[in-house]
């Protein structure tokens, strides 16, 4: 079987360690376990790995976060990849910091990378992977918040909680959603 697992985020220094970025830090600590190494490709860095019988196109769109559906319509097309194996890792203000819940579908609750991805797509029901960032921000304060760096505090369990989401990304190749969703929504 084979499998697109995006991790969404924005490109440039300027991102780097966002919360925003999420998707960047947890999709390049799931090719760092199996030891892959991304290529600047057409619009986007792609890492080429196995996992036991998944063949995994792991992607970092370079078309900034509002044009991501663009990055993964092309390579779904080009790695003959269907929705049903499509995995976005994707940042969530709605949960706690590090709180992981996997959905098979759903709305883009506000987020424009994962509204551009239906868009394109034409339906909302691909697999996405939400890593909480929290929402400890004063109102009209949301764009900063999300393009702001984690906290220390935030910091000290980072680690972990990546670790767990890399580890759900490999249930959700090998298990199946349903599996990794009872499993890993309530860690």
């Amino acid at each position: 079987m084979k499998y697109l697992i995006v991790g969404l985020g924005n490109i440039g220094a300027e991102y780097d360690g966002t919360r925003h970025n999420i998707g960047f830090r947890v999709v390049d600590a799931f090719a760092n376990k199996h030891n892959a190494t991304f290529e600047d490709k057409r619009y986007g860095f792609v890492a080429h790995l196995r996992v036991k019988n998944a063949e995994l196109t792991l992607l970092k769109p370079s078309t900034y976060m509002n044009l991501s559906g663009n990055a993964v319509r092309y390579w779904m097309n080009q790695e003959k990849i269907e929705a049903d194996n499509l995995l976005v890792v994707v940042d969530d203000l709605s949960l706690p910091f590090g709180k992981l819940r996997m959905r098979p579908g759903g709305s883009d609750g506000g987020h424009n990378g994962l509204k551009h991805i239906a868009s394109v797509l034409g339906s909302q029901q691909y697999a996405r992977l939400k890593f909480g960032i929290g929402n400890d921000f004063p109102r009209g304060g949301q764009i900063d918040f999300v393009l702001g760096q984690f906290t220390e505090e935030d910091m000290k369990t980072m680690d972990e909680r990546v670790d767990i989401a890399c580890e759900a990304i490999q249930s959700f190749c090998l298990a199946g959603i349903s599996i990794t969703m009872n499993q890993f929504n309530k860690k």
